[in-house]
């Protein structure tokens, strides 16, 4: 039987133990020892990364019973190994558990909140919790986790017999049988867990919420925690520093001078849609008046844009094409009519020009491939139903 160092001290780095089974896979080898300190996969924290005397550890998982290594070469069966321990990201691992333990413990006893997903990230802890919490509420928790991560209680591990676990509450995702682990986290959650945590709270340094977003009538939200905070921190630091640099503003002054920026940014839109109306206008005024079909080739518009144009472009005749390529004899295209359903229309380019697309009986738009004198003659040719010659 192996011995799990890792629950013996969640602290210890290196270790010494014997090969008990390797063996070759698709990718790499798989090898068993008689101890170790890699922490398999399990508890929603991933499995520990390392070195095998040298070799390169990059998972480690249970299996059947037993923690198998999974490593870049072989290592000889009965041979003593020196294991080295990825220490700095085991460590954030640490954080991370012990800081969403806290988090879920104190959602739970506040709001009723279950936590129902927990994945761990390379940056961040994803959780999702069954119930919707206001804003206010997800900023209440944060306070009141970090209160109780300064205040740098023991983290404690228990294993209580049946008798004692009945007294006990505790969260758990599932019915457990069997001994029960159950780890006391920042002094505001006891929890069935598996995993690896940091011996006092204080060590989780801080939590801070990230995105928040409904899910499955909870919220689904991800926490950034120790290391992984602060790394978030320094991130947005340069961030924000970069952007007042270069808006020549203040830091405090930042929020307001990017929402005057956006609010001229949006006045400038306002007067490029106004001046392409009236260059549109000013190119149908220019085509044949009375004609039944009008079509224009464009450089450079947008789906909108082509959009817009060829409703102008319907003004003055019953049916009306804009198209632009937007890559050799790729074109995209819009169709309109204030009189005919242009539906067929659609399918019938589409079909005459390997296209795709559709809409609305006034509007369609998509996609052809097709050199201009191909669509020049489909429009020439093309007759809508109900047109009189």
């Amino acid at each position: 039987m192996q011995d799990t160092l890792f629950y013996q001290d969640a602290y210890q780095k290196e270790f010494d133990a014997v090969v008990l089974h390797c063996e070759k896979r698709k990718k790499g080898f798989t090898v068993v020892l008689s101890q170790t300190v890699f922490y398999p996969e399990g508890g929603g924290q991933p499995g520990d990364t390392g070195t095998l005397n040298g070799v390169r550890v990059w998972d480690t998982q249970e299996q059947t019973g037993q923690i198998v290594h999974f490593c870049e070469a072989p290592l000889p069966v009965g041979e003593t190994v020196h294991g080295i321990l990825d220490w700095e990201r085991r460590f954030r691992h640490m954080q991370s558990h012990t800081g969403e333990h806290i988090f879920s413990g104190i959602a739970h006893a506040r709001y009723g909140c279950n936590n129902v997903g927990f994945h761990m990230s390379a940056d961040c802890v994803t959780i999702d919790l069954d119930q919707a919490l206001t804003a206010e509420q997800v900023a209440e928790i944060e306070r009141e986790t970090n209160a109780a991560v300064f205040a740098d209680v023991p983290t404690v591990v228990q294993y209580p017999d049946e008798e004692t676990l009945q007294t006990l509450a505790y969260r758990s995702k599932k019915e457990l049988t069997g001994t029960v682990r159950l780890v006391e986290a920042g002094g505001r959650d006891l929890c069935a867990c598996c995993g690896l945590h940091v011996a006092r709270s204080g060590e989780v340094g801080c939590v801070k919420v990230g995105t928040q977003t409904p899910h499955r009538g909870g919220i689904r939200m991800t926490l950034l925690i120790g290391w992984d905070a602060l790394a978030d921190y320094d991130t947005k630091h340069k961030q924000v520093t970069a952007i007042y640099q270069t808006l020549s503003a203040k830091p405090n002054e930042v929020v307001e001078r990017v929402q005057q920026l956006a609010e001229r940014n949006d006045a400038y839109k306002a007067q490029i849609v106004a001046l392409q109306d009236e260059i549109f206008r000013l190119r149908a005024q220019q085509l044949p008046q009375g004609e039944k079909k009008l079509w224009q080739f464009a450089e450079d518009l947008t789906p909108v844009e082509i959009r817009r144009f060829a409703d102008v472009l319907a003004e003055q005749t019953e049916w009306a094409a804009v198209f632009t390529e937007t890559a050799e004899n790729n074109w995209q295209y819009a169709i309109c009519s204030h009189t005919f359903d242009v539906r067929p229309s659609c399918q019938a380019l589409n079909a005459a020009l390997q296209g795709h697309g559709g809409g609305k009986p006034a509007l369609v738009q998509g996609a052809i491939r097709a050199d201009r004198a191909q669509i020049e003659a489909f429009c020439e040719g093309y007759q809508e139903a109900g047109w009189k010659e």
